[in-house]
């Protein structure tokens, strides 16, 4: 029989269940959560049972949310209970609930919990049957201003400050030493960050736990550069929120609150699957307004990859709407009542009604806007947003047309038309399952052909598109054949490219470069060098860092750098390596410093000088 899965826990319920721990049994916590999953067994009733040997038994009884919400929720019969191993091992081997997860929604006033932030995979669970917007700059979003935004209040200052120490010590650990002591005092700081009304620090702090997990689990998927980048973005937020000055918008929000947005027009450009390494899978359909303004409907659920493939014909739950997610993305909708928030998402309450409409190709406004500008601008302005969820599934989406040069690896690289920049196309999503890759290496099967793609650019990877839609370029004879109820569209995660969809006999590429010459400045700075140590802190913690500066270690990783011009980096690498060697002692060999502020603050700089460094060559990339 195979053992039955862990319901997700709470934060606070975990946190609290290892700070009861002793010191002794402390230190035997990570031993006792390896295997304890293996061993639940479904009850009669429902609940999750995990035995330790013949005395004890440790049994879960979800809420009706599905997570353990309680202590009560978690009963162990060994005489230590609830202050005993057996009961924080089994808590702690379970997955971590999101914070929202247990909210209640209220559907009919436009009020829900805020999504919860991407962990590690391809996208995060957008809210179910919610609209997601993305406004223009000249279209005014409801919300509160910087002039009503009230300050920070001493708690909340100081729940950043105790979570930027925790932060700092666990980043000092490392993943090595990053177990579930580690991850409980992340937890409770989290935990007392949401209650002062700071969610976006809980978030960040949530995604580093997870991180940590999957790394010690050596996890499927797993990149020590998302856990790189989630103690970046957990430090800085923390930093900033601690020393009283942080903006609007900082703290983030627990609940969305929705303000009437009247009526709207909106016509679909493209689908693509969602899957979620939390379990979440379904499909967002893309859609744009009249005055350019881009929205995204979304049907994400529990589910996994079966949910995100079967999601695609799924039915759009918006306002009576009569259409499914594959007739949405080709054609549109009229939306009576919308209720949108303050980042641009609407409502799904009963007062809003939607009917749909006739769809537009890609070659009638409004859709043909996106293809019309320069890439490199777009680019540029989707950095300059700055938000984290930039290449997420809310961020805007990039049209160009292009042609075809062939295979590179796991890249299909293509020419922007007009003389434009060599671009990498990848998967969107690489998973087997789904289509993404097949239809890609069929396109690479017909060198010369002229292709209009929308997608969305990697902001992290030079001059690289994850194409989520393709058609025909409109007056070119070498491009897509595609069937007339597509309407000029294919949708890489869910529509198949067969022969016929092509043109017969082959392009003339003969002016193209072959891909072997696509630039690629990101790869040709030595900001790896950086990038590893700051990797190598975050693998190993502090030790690994100071040894890492040490001898012809420290020579060769600062000697190219400044060779490079990269004069700011390898100070700051420089700076992280002594901070990270320097640990006075007294006479008695004792520590005088065991702070790790120094350590944090040195790393964050190195971090956020070297996520700036990249960003502008990306930029560059693109042009």
């Amino acid at each position: 029989m195979s053992p039955e899965p862990l319901p997700p826990v709470a934060p606070d319920v975990l946190a609290e269940a290892v700070e009861q721990l002793s010191a002794r049994l402390r230190k035997k916590l990570d031993a006792a959560i390896a295997g304890c999953a293996e061993h639940a067994v479904r009850a009669a009733d429902g609940s999750l049972d995990v035995r330790f040997g013949e005395d004890a038994l440790v049994t879960l009884r979800p809420g009706p949310s599905g997570a353990v919400t309680e202590a009560g929720q978690a009963v162990c019969t060994c005489l230590l209970a609830p202050r005993c191993l057996h009961r924080a091992a089994v808590l702690g081997a379970a997955p971590i609930a999101d914070a929202d997860g247990c909210a209640d929604t209220d559907r009919d006033t436009g009020t829900a919990p805020e999504a919860p932030e991407p962990t590690a995979g391809p996208a995060a669970p957008p809210r179910a049957d919610s609209v997601a917007a993305s406004t223009p700059a000249s279209a005014p979003v409801p919300g509160p201003s910087a002039s009503t935004t009230p300050p920070l209040t001493p708690a909340q200052v100081r729940a950043a400050t105790a979570l930027w120490e925790v932060a700092a010590e666990a980043l000092s650990a490392g993943v090595t030493a990053g177990g579930a002591v580690v991850q409980a005092e992340l937890l409770r700081a989290a935990h007392t960050a949401r209650l002062t009304g700071l969610p976006r620090a809980e978030a960040a702090a949530l995604r580093v736990v997870r991180g940590l997990r999957a790394a010690r689990e050596r996890g499927r998927g797993q990149r020590l550069g998302d856990l790189t980048g989630a103690f970046r973005d957990l430090l800085s937020g923390a930093a900033l929120l601690a020393s009283g000055t942080a903006g609007p918008g900082e703290t983030g929000t627990a609940r969305r609150a929705y303000g009437q947005g009247g009526s709207l027009r909106a016509y679909g450009l493209c689908r693509e699957p969602v899957l979620s390494a939390t379990g979440y899978g379904g499909v967002s359909t893309h859609l744009v307004g009249p005055d350019g303004s881009r929205y995204t409907i979304s049907d994400v659920r529990p589910g996994g990859l079966a949910r995100a493939r079967g999601a695609g014909s799924a039915s759009v739950a918006l306002g009576g709407a009569v259409l499914d997610h594959a007739g949405l993305a080709r054609g549109g909708l009229r939306i009576v009542g919308a209720t949108v928030s303050p980042d641009g998402r609407l409502g799904a309450g009963r007062g809003v009604n939607a009917t749909p409409l006739r769809g537009v190709d890609w070659s009638e406004e409004p859709a043909s806007a996106l293809f019309a500008g320069p890439v490199g601008e777009a680019v540029a302005a989707a950095l300059d947003a700055g938000s984290p969820e930039a290449g997420g599934p809310g961020a805007a989406l990039l049209g160009c047309d292009v042609e075809v040069v062939g295979p590179a690896g796991e890249y299909l690289v293509v020419r922007v038309a007009g003389g434009g920049p060599l671009l990498r196309l990848g998967a969107a999503h690489p998973h087997p399952e789904l289509p993404h890759t097949a239809n890609l290496r069929r396109i690479a099967e017909h060198p010369g052909l002229a292709l209009r793609v929308l997608g969305r650019p990697d902001l992290d990877r030079a001059a690289t598109l994850r194409p989520l839609a393709v058609g025909p370029v409109p007056g070119e004879a070498h491009t897509l054949r595609l069937p007339e109820e597509w309407l000029g569209r294919a949708d890489l995660g869910y529509d198949r490219l067969q022969g016929s969809h092509f043109p017969r006999g082959a392009g003339d590429s003969g002016t193209i470069a072959p891909a072997a010459t696509v630039p690629d400045p990101l790869a040709d700075a030595p900001l790896w060098r950086v990038r590893r140590l700051l990797e190598t802190g975050v693998a190993g913690g502090r030790r690994a860092v100071a040894e890492a500066g040490r001898g012809t270690d420290a020579a060769g990783l600062l000697a190219p750098l400044r060779r490079a011009g990269l004069g700011g980096a390898a100070q700051l690498a420089a700076a992280l390596t002594a901070e990270a060697d320097r640990r006075p002692r007294d006479a008695f060999g004792r520590l005088t410093d065991a702070s790790a502020d120094g350590y944090a603050r040195a790393w964050l700089a190195s971090a956020v000088h070297l996520a700036a460094a990249e960003r502008s060559l990306v930029v560059a990339s693109w042009s």
